[in-house]
């Protein structure tokens, strides 16, 4: 499909769809390309700037397509897969793909803790934690906002630590003797907000994964609670289940 079709039962707006994804398939469109905007998809395809807008927006909610406030629309890259059966940071992750990971730290500093991380690292709301805000980059490209919130004894050595530069789960088990073993991580789907639209480089109201994530030493003492926003169009989390046999 090449034109879009008057006499066809499909809509106009699912014509254009199949366009342009058929043109990210045979590679006429690339990962990272700039597509055409509203105004001349409509005036290249004899349709609406609205039957447009309706298409982009369908594949930028599938994840084809991304947005990048001031910039338009891009062709999405390759997603990143991340499997939920294994614990691993994000360094990790980054290097196993042949990544270069990076993060750029937003702040740190000894935090008194509310209610909801209290609960999670199993202390009293008010104590003092190692608070970590970074965005997590792959190859330059950002990826993820993520707030780690520490806990252990001596946690505050963790101040002098460039971790720009290294990663925190390394220096947790190499240098501090508190090596992450397991976690529980929750999932929910949302919509990014204006202030991180603006550090992940997207549109505002674009699709993002936020995960919780409370990681446990191997004396199943609470060690770290992180909350992450994921850039939904870049990541993609993959678990494998099998179903137990029926008893008879």
């Amino acid at each position: 499909m090449s034109i879009i079709s008057r006499n066809s039962p499909l809509p106009r707006y699912y014509q254009l769809k199949e366009i342009m994804r058929e043109k990210i398939r045979n590679g006429e469109w690339q990962p990272g390309n700039l597509i055409p905007s509203e105004r001349e998809l409509s005036e290249q395809y004899g349709i609406s700037r609205m039957t447009a807008r309706q298409a982009i927006t369908e594949l930028v909610n599938e994840g084809l397509f991304y947005r990048e406030q001031g910039r338009g629309t891009f062709v999405s890259h390759h997603r990143i897969t991340q499997h939920l059966t294994q614990l691993t940071g994000f360094s990790e992750d980054m290097h196993a793909r042949g990544q270069r990971p990076s993060a750029h730290v937003l702040s740190a500093k000894m935090w008194p803790v509310d209610e909801t991380v209290a609960e999670r690292l199993h202390i009293k709301p008010g104590d003092k934690v190692f608070r970590l805000h970074r965005l997590r980059l792959a190859d330059g490209d950002p990826l993820a906002l993520e707030t780690s919130f520490i806990h252990f004894m001596g946690c505050e050595r963790l101040l002098e630590e460039d971790l720009n530069q290294h990663s925190l789960y390394y220096l947790l088990e190499t240098k501090y003797g508190q090596p992450p073993m397991e976690a529980d991580q929750e999932l929910e789907a949302g919509l990014v907000g204006p202030e991180e639209a603006k550090v992940l480089k997207i549109a505002v109201g674009s699709p993002v994964l936020y995960t919780r994530r409370t990681t446990y030493t191997e004396r199943k003492q609470p060690l770290e609670y992180a909350t992450s926003m994921y850039c939904g169009h870049k990541y993609t989390f993959y678990t494998h289940l099998q179903r137990e046999q029926l008893t008879r």
